[in-house]
């Protein structure tokens, strides 16, 4: 089963305790960040502490609802120019509103993630593969229909056991 619309939106507002990404490309081709990515290549830059949107608020009532939600984000030095505009952009402000992110930076050592796609686990029950071309556009989202789900907890140990946090790996990063 494929989710877009209202159908993916409801994962967000239906977990129970947790909901969890892996993200494992340089770059992700959003036509809705187009304008953005090029203004920060521009040198535009936000501050963080007032971004308020539709997705920030989200994140900060499921905090206050004692819901989490977390990623890692699995990359390679050096930084691509998106991932810089992600951290900068996205990421900074994401974790001021309450979402647990980490990066696992793989740069001169083997990837234990190696082959894994991207995907999304919520509440460790169930699993949404995120579908790229290998330039980073989206195919499309579709849920895992594999039943077991243990290896996406083990990819989830293994992501989180072995990232730093986000603030901890770009200290001293010029993003």
């Amino acid at each position: 089963m494929f989710l877009a619309g209202d159908e993916w939106a409801a994962r967000f507002e239906g977990f129970r305790r947790e909901a969890w990404r892996l993200e494992t490309l340089p770059q992700y081709l959003m036509p809705q960040e187009a304008e953005e990515f090029q203004a920060f290549c521009d040198g535009v830059r936000i501050d963080p502490a007032t971004v308020h949107n539709e997705y920030t608020d989200r994140l900060r009532r499921q905090a206050a609802e004692g819901r989490v939600q977390g990623r890692v984000h699995v990359v390679t030095r050096p930084l691509s120019q998106y991932l810089r505009f992600e951290f900068s952009q996205y990421y900074r402000p994401h974790l001021l509103a309450g979402e647990q992110i980490r990066i696992l930076d793989v740069t001169g050592r083997p990837n234990p993630l190696e082959g894994v796609q991207d995907f999304w686990m919520f509440d460790q029950s169930e699993v949404v593969l995120m579908n790229y071309e290998p330039d980073g556009k989206q195919i499309n989202r579709e849920v895992f229909g594999g039943g077991d789900v243990t290896r996406f907890i083990e990819y989830q140990r293994i992501a989180v056991a072995d990232s730093l946090p986000f603030e901890e790996y770009v200290k001293g990063l010029d993003l």
